[in-house]
């Protein structure tokens, strides 16, 4: 909201009600497609009433060989992602978004909370919380990169960049109590650090 005051862009908040979605609440591996279809069911309707012809989304091509079920339901609704469709890299956008002077061209990234939650355990609006107030916490101690915060129900388990785990580590004592008064009966910090698609590569290995 504060960069579309800042460069004037038109903006439009709507509601959308995926927490109503049991196949989207059940959080399989498919989670996303019910999600993004909830989203562009909403925003073709929007797109209907003022007349025009294409939604379109961010997605860059660095994201195309990944399991990325939102984008079957983008082609279901025939949705465009003109940046993957020109080839460009989240390093282009980056360095576009450099060159255009936007503050948040070197951010993060930051998928929505659902993809920090256990594949079959459920999405609810508390676990939600959790992990957002528990990435909120880190990053005031200074913890800066990608960050994620894995619910594992009853466990957390902390995913940064190589560079950060000292940092982590020298104040642990702060952070496990933090996570417990999150509501987390215990907190740990992944050794292999951050990276994408971990909980997917967890729900592969477990027994069906």
């Amino acid at each position: 909201m504060e960069l579309a005051r800042r460069f004037d862009v038109p903006l439009l908040e709507i509601d959308t009600h995926e927490l109503e979605d049991p196949r989207y609440l059940s959080n399989s591996p498919e989670r996303c497609y019910f999600c993004k279809s909830e989203l562009w069911i909403r925003l073709g309707a929007v797109a209907r009433e003022r007349g025009f012809d294409t939604v379109i989304d961010g997605t860059n091509a660095d994201d195309l060989g990944e399991h990325r079920p939102g984008l079957r339901a983008a082609a279901t609704h025939g949705v465009r992602s003109p940046l993957a469709e020109l080839g460009w890299t989240k390093n282009d956008v980056r360095q576009a978004a450099r060159g255009l002077g936007l503050p948040t061209w070197d951010a993060p990234a930051s998928p929505c909370l659902s993809s920090r939650v256990l594949y079959g355990l459920e999405i609810t609006p508390a676990r939600l919380q959790q992990v957002e107030e528990g990435e909120a916490y880190l990053r005031t101690l200074g913890i800066s990169g990608d960050l994620r915060v894995r619910h594992h129900g009853a466990k957390a388990r902390l995913e940064v960049a190589p560079e950060q785990m000292g940092r982590l580590q020298a104040n642990w004592k702060e952070i496990d109590l933090a996570f417990t008064r999150l509501g987390f009966a215990a907190v740990e910090l992944d050794p292999d650090g951050y990276r994408r698609g971990g909980l997917l590569a967890l729900a592969s290995r477990s027994p069906r």
